[in-house]
C-alpha cells in the first residue's frame, strides 16, 4: 500500500476511493451469471483483438465533487477498449437486482442512461462512459491544488495501455483485488 500525502483529513476524504484501489473502470462491476473461467475467457478474447495504444496525458479534475485523473483529450482507442470490455463480457453478467436498479434510478437518469441501464445493467457505459481514476471521495474538492502538485511529476510521463486487469471482490464493501492481468493485442496486428 502506498503512503498517502500529508494533507488535512486525507484518510477520511479517500476512505471510499481506497476500497476500490487506484484503477480506471472499463467495465462496471458485476456479479457473474457464468463461471469465472468463462468470464476470464471472454476478457482474454476481448484483449486479444485490441492493439496497445498511447493514453492521452492525464490531469486532475473535479467530477461531481470528487477528484480524479482524467485524459486531457478524447481517445478513440480508449473508448473502443471500454466498449469492447462491456460488449464481450456482458453475456456473463447477472441482471441487476431491483434494489440495484432503484439505486441507479435514484440518481435521476436521462432517457439515454435509462436505456443503457436496461441494456447493459449500468447507466454509464458506451457513450456515457468517461475514463477516470478516482483520487478522493465526494469531499475532495478542496484538495485540487495539493493533488495537482502531488501528481505533477507522474502526470508528465507518457502512458501506454498494454493490459487490462480483472478485479474480484470477496464481498460487497470489501476491497477490490487484482485477479488477472491480460495483455492486449495477442491476436491483433501490432
Amino acid at each position: 500500500m502506498l503512503v498517502q500525502p500529508d494533507l488535512p483529513d486525507i484518510a477520511a476524504r479517500t476512505a471510499d476511493a481506497r476500497t476500490y484501489g487506484f484503477h480506471a473502470t472499463l467495465r462496471p462491476p458485476m456479479r457473474l451469471a457464468t463461471g469465472y473461467t468463462e468470464f476470464l475467457g471472454a476478457a482474454a478474447e476481448c484483449a486479444a483483438g485490441l492493439t496497445p495504444f498511447d493514453l492521452p496525458p492525464l490531469h486532475v479534475a473535479e467530477l461531481d465533487g470528487f477528484l480524479a485523473l482524467v485524459p486531457s483529450a478524447p481517445s478513440d482507442a480508449l473508448q473502443t477498449l471500454a466498449d469492447a470490455c462491456v460488449r464481450t463480457t456482458d453475456i456473463h453478467r447477472l441482471p441487476p437486482s431491483e434494489a440495484e436498479l432503484a439505486r441507479r434510478r435514484a440518481a435521476g437518469l436521462s432517457d439515454a442512461e435509462e436505456a443503457l441501464l436496461q441494456r447493459w445493467g449500468y447507466p454509464y457505459v458506451m457513450q456515457r462512459w468517461r475514463f477516470h481514476m478516482t483520487l478522493t471521495d465526494r469531499r475532495g474538492s478542496g484538495l485540487m491544488a495539493a493533488a495537482e502538485a502531488h501528481f505533477a511529476e507522474a502526470l508528465a510521463l507518457p502512458r501506454r495501455v498494454e493490459e487490462i486487469c480483472v478485479f474480484t471482490q470477496l464481498a460487497a464493501g470489501s476491497p477490490f483485488l487484482i485477479a488477472e492481468r491480460i495483455r492486449l493485442g495477442t491476436n491483433a496486428s501490432q
